[in-house]
């Protein structure tokens, strides 16, 4: 299956939601919630000796489905979306690694100590 038709099938699978400010809440929500969780069985599997490799891998695929959502709700189309993403990763990251001068970029960082 490509992202195409993986967007295409999460819509499928979709509430229909007639007001589009409580939809896009709801899938961004859905996001914050599903990472959450993804956080908490990494945390578990590192922390307390818990194996939740498979829990790490349904909510990988949780928060996929609420990506794909949220570009659908906009229609954009998610491959696309992660092609320009690694575009721009790549022209940032020329090198191949991240630096702190990479950190300065349009003069966006803070220095705290400062």
């Amino acid at each position: 299956m490509n992202l195409k038709e993986y967007q295409l099938k999460c819509k499928q699978s979709a509430k229909k939601n007639v007001d589009k400010d409580k939809e896009i809440m709801t899938w961004g929500l859905g996001v914050a919630g599903e990472a959450g969780d993804l956080v908490g069985c990494i945390k578990k599997t590192v922390n307390h000796d818990n194996d939740q490799t498979s829990g790490i891998k349904e909510n990988i695929g949780d928060v996929m489905w609420y990506l794909a959502m949220i570009c659908n709700f906009y229609g954009w189309d998610f491959e696309s979306l992660l092609y320009e993403n690694i575009e721009k990763l790549s022209k940032r990251y020329s090198k191949g690694k991240f630096t702190s001068e990479h950190a300065k970029r349009n003069n966006t960082r803070i220095d705290w100590n400062e």
